[in-house]
């Protein structure tokens, strides 16, 4: 199987916050945005796993930087920084675009996603071809991410 850059499945979903999207102080509620994350984290991995169905593994830092109100323009950025035999590690960075098209972060978040068959049993994905420092730090970041999480589930959380 043939491997994949990371520009290849890299994903750019943009929304607006609606009343419906609003917690009871008038923030973007967090569910909201997770439901957001989860789908732009879920298109990326489609993308990369050469359209496989695939499933949300685990949520692996998910960090609230800032919030976000009515009518503000929501620009989450998606891409793959990890791959393992059927799972994939995906970035997804979310922004709030001004009127003049200047972003500020307000979430970071990585997602584990596993690829799934037409049976619903986790099949290989391409390997993701690592090419520049960033996509390297990216790459050893996300071993240490599995490395924690593996830890975890062995003490049983």
């Amino acid at each position: 199987m043939e491997g994949k850059r990371a520009d290849f499945s890299r994903t750019e979903l943009v929304h607006v916050v609606k009343p419906g999207d609003l917690n009871g102080g008038g923030r973007l509620f967090g569910g909201a945005l997770l439901r957001l994350i989860d789908e732009t984290a879920g298109i990326v991995a489609k993308r990369h796993s050469m359209r496989n169905n695939v499933t949300t593994a685990a949520i692996d830092n998910l960090v609230f930087k800032q919030g976000a109100f009515l009518n503000d323009l929501l620009v989450l950025i998606g891409y793959v920084t990890y791959t393992g035999r059927t799972s994939m590690e995906v970035r997804v960075d979310t922004y709030v675009e001004d009127i003049q098209g200047m972003r500020r972060p307000i979430n970071r978040a990585y997602f584990v996603m596993v690829a799934m068959d037409e049976n619903d049993k986790p099949t290989p994905v391409p390997q993701l071809i690592v090419e520049t420092e960033g996509e390297k730090a990216e790459w050893e970041a996300a071993l240490l991410r599995k490395e924690n999480r593996l830890r975890r589930k062995k003490e049983g959380y």
